[in-house]
Formats: structure tokens, C-alpha cells, sequence
């Protein structure tokens, strides 16, 4: 059942070698395969990202997808000293100290990628 079957999302991307060097040089995922129309990265646990060429990317500012990292401070540090932008948030319900965000439940971090897909980066609390 479905339940039980591994996924992956598929993120849009207008250009896929913007994504390429995003994902594999920035991120640092290894490129698993990669087609005409898309490229698909190594995540833990068996899983991956798919990224599909697209000619609109996406127009949805919520968050796409989350990574569940143990040491959010270090992944943030780690992805800043490879050029990625942490996202900054100063909203009435979402406000971000050094990049990282108390919602409650976990820390979280957000990047964009080059097709302004919202990444999400998170520590559980435990």
C-alpha cells in the first residue's frame, strides 16, 4: 500500500543547470541520474529529489519540502559556508534569530532554490 512505498518530491525548475549547481555543488547531493527534463539527487534513507524542467517554476511560496536533520546549527553553518542564503523571517507568527525559527514542535531553517522552490531544514525537539 501506499503507505509503505518510499517517495520523493519532484520540484519545478526553469533552469536545470542552475538546479544542478544548486543541488549538487551548493547542497552538496549526489546527482543520481539525470535526463533531459530532470535530475534526480541522493537524500538519506533511501530517498531523493527529483527536479523537473518546467517553463513557469513555481509560483508557491510554502514550503516544498523538509529535510530532518539532527544539529540544525551545524547544517546552517555548513550550507552558509558553501554560499547558500538562509532565508530571514520577521512575521507576526514566524520570526527567525540567526536563521533558525522556535515553531514549537522543532527548530526550522528555510532556504529557496534557483527555482524558488522553499526548502525547509529541521531539527526536531526532543
Amino acid at each position: 500500500m501506499l503507505g509503505d512505498a518510499t517517495v520523493h518530491p519532484v520540484l519545478l525548475a526553469k533552469d536545470l543547470d542552475e538546479a544542478r549547481a544548486f543541488y549538487h555543488d551548493k547542497l552538496g547531493l549526489e546527482i543520481i541520474v539525470e535526463y533531459e527534463h530532470s535530475i534526480h539527487f541522493r537524500c538519506g534513507h533511501g530517498t531523493k529529489i527529483a527536479v523537473s524542467k518546467s517553463t513557469t517554476g513555481t509560483s508557491d511560496m510554502q514550503t516544498q519540502i523538509g529535510w530532518e536533520v539532527e544539529d540544525l546549527r551545524r547544517e546552517v553553518d555548513e550550507l552558509q559556508s558553501r554560499g547558500v542564503t538562509i532565508e530571514d523571517y520577521d512575521l507576526p507568527d514566524l520570526k527567525t534569530v540567526d536563521g533558525i525559527a522556535d515553531v514549537g514542535f522543532a527548530w526550522m531553517a528555510w532556504i529557496i532554490d534557483p527555482g524558488k522552490n522553499a526548502l525547509a531544514i529541521l531539527e526536531p525537539k526532543s
